[in-house]
C-alpha cells in the first residue's frame, strides 16, 4: 500500500511542483503518511506547507507529515544509491542474506538492479527488490 501511496503522491507533485523529489512515503500505524521530500534549493518549512496543501485528500484520510530527509536520508531508488556511492548507509533486506537482514557500510557500487555495500559482514551485493528500507548513516 505504501508504494501505491508514494506513486500517487509523486504523480500529483510532478504536475504542481516538478522540482520536488519524493524520497519516501511511508504509512505509519495505518493512520499517518510520513513523506520525505527534497528540492534542488533545499527543503524549507514553506515548501513543506505547500506540499501539505497540495495533498488535501491524503491529509484528511491519514494525517500527513512532510519533512526534509535530514542527515539519515532515505535511499529508495537506484539513482539515490548511485548519487551516494562512497558514503555510509544502512540497508535492511526483506529476507535474510547470509544470516543477516541489516548491512551497514560504505556504498561501493550501484547498478540499475543492485547496490554493493562494503559492510561489517563483508562485501555484499543486494538487489533493490530485496531491500526493505535503506538510509544514509553518520560516519
Amino acid at each position: 500500500m505504501t508504494s501505491a501511496i508514494q506513486a500517487d503522491i509523486e504523480a500529483r507533485l510532478a504536475e504542481a511542483e516538478p522540482e520536488i523529489e519524493v524520497l519516501l512515503a511511508e504509512l505509519v500505524g495505518g493512520r499517518l503518511v510520513r513523506l520525505f521530500i527534497d528540492h534542488p534549493e533545499g527543503v524549507t518549512l514553506e515548501l513543506c506547507e505547500r506540499v501539505t496543501r497540495l495533498l488535501p485528500e491524503l491529509r484528511e484520510r491519514y494525517g500527513l507529515e512532510v519533512s526534509s530527509p535530514g542527515p539519515e536520508r532515505p535511499l529508495s531508488r537506484p539513482d539515490h544509491f548511485r548519487r551516494f556511492v562512497g558514503r555510509r548507509a544502512r540497508v535492511r533486506t526483506r529476507d535474510s542474506q547470509d544470516g543477516h537482514t541489516s548491512f551497514t557500510g560504505e556504498l561501493i557500487g550501484a547498478t540499475d538492479d543492485a547496490v554493493t555495500v562494503a559492510a561489517d559482514q563483508g562485501v555484499v551485493s543486494i538487489a533493490y527488490v530485496d531491500i526493505k528500507r535503506s538510509n544514509l548513516v553518520g560516519d
